[in-house]
């Protein structure tokens, strides 16, 4: 398409078309993983959204005749507030970009400001990953953001309580292996073992997500476990391969950043398994990511500059009622 004296209208229209196809192009790493609910909120309703837990004991109790069926048990978990966070970034197109044969250099100005709140929502996401092993931490815009889970502790504890039990469960693996055969045993064992419910009742529940870093090391590990015909480690040919196709594998590429984004070589090797049926996390979405585009009459044109303002707009809240759900290991080694 020609880009040779447009006016202003059919500008817009093609930076919007820009924004659109950019944007579906981004991997959505955390929000299509399976590890966050995604919920619609819609306009009017506040700018708040409570989730609260609710159990019902495991098993039904035996009836002698003529006697009164016994009542279940049902106990209300824990409960966490989230708060909606609007972000925004605006960019000024100048009338001479505009006019001086450099429409790619608008372009791709345009294009970049299109994936900065969906990347954004995606490092806050990943970030929740990242600062497991803490209560809170800043963000990149100087924000402290709470991360404790509804017992007040952080997501990735050994230490864990229930609301009706005295039962402490923990969902870090002793000693932070590195992934390898050994330590995914030893995590199945903890989701085997330490996963109940607020009764202090042994839950089984399919944990199907094993979620890694983009560490070169860790992923191939990965793969040779969940694709190899044959028992990865095993000395001939013939042996089943029981990993194989039993995780869907999550690549969270921003986990190993710190708050603005750059490399913390420190997170390369956390790694650990999800429940998607189980999980508590919950990313609210107040107003999807989307672009603020100049048009005649809306003020998008600076009376004194000439330059056209284009905006991206999203506003988001992330909450995790509890850590049951997640398994965790930081890589590291240690105690």
């Amino acid at each position: 398409m020609e880009l040779n004296n447009i006016l202003l209208s059919d500008f817009t229209k093609l930076a919007t078309v820009i924004f659109l196809k950019e944007h579906a192009s981004l991997p959505l790493e955390a929000r299509t993983s399976g590890l966050f609910v995604i919920d619609q909120i819609p306009q009017g309703s506040g700018n708040t959204r409570e989730y609260t837990e609710i159990d019902l004991e495991e098993y039904a109790s035996g009836k002698a005749q003529s006697d009164q069926a016994s009542r279940a048990r049902v106990q209300q978990g824990y409960s966490k507030v989230m708060t909606t966070k609007r972000i925004a970034k605006d960019i000024g197109i100048s009338f001479e970009m505009r006019t001086q044969n450099k429409y790619p250099e608008v372009v791709r100005r345009l294009t970049n400001r299109a994936q900065l709140a969906t990347k954004r929502m995606e490092l806050d996401l990943q970030h929740r990953l990242t600062c497991a092993l803490c209560t809170s931490y800043v963000d990149k815009d100087g924000d402290t953001v709470p991360l404790t889970v509804g017992d007040t502790f952080q997501l990735a504890y050994t230490a864990h309580t229930l609301r009706g039990s005295s039962t402490l469960y923990r969902n870090v693996l002793a000693n932070n292996p590195q992934l390898s055969k050994g330590a995914l045993e030893g995590m199945e064992q903890l989701c085997v073992e330490q996963t109940f419910n607020h009764l202090g009742e042994k839950v089984v529940s399919p944990f199907d997500i094993l979620w890694t870093t983009d560490d070169p090391n860790t992923i191939n590990t990965v793969r040779e476990y969940l694709n190899s015909k044959s028992a990865p480690d095993a000395a001939h040919s013939g042996v089943t391969n029981v990993y194989s196709g039993k995780y869907k594998h999550v690549i969270l590429s921003r986990i190993a950043t710190d708050k603005i984004g750059a490399v913390d070589s420190t997170k390369r090797k956390y790694w650990g398994l999800a429940s998607s049926m189980r999980t508590s996390a919950h990313l609210g979405i107040w107003e999807e990511p989307h672009l603020k585009t100049p048009s005649e009459g809306n003020n998008g044109e600076e009376f004194s500059t000439d330059d056209w303002n284009y905006g991206v707009r999203a506003g988001y809240g992330i909450v995790i009622v509890d850590a049951g759900w997640l398994k965790f290991s930081a890589g590291d080694g240690t105690a």
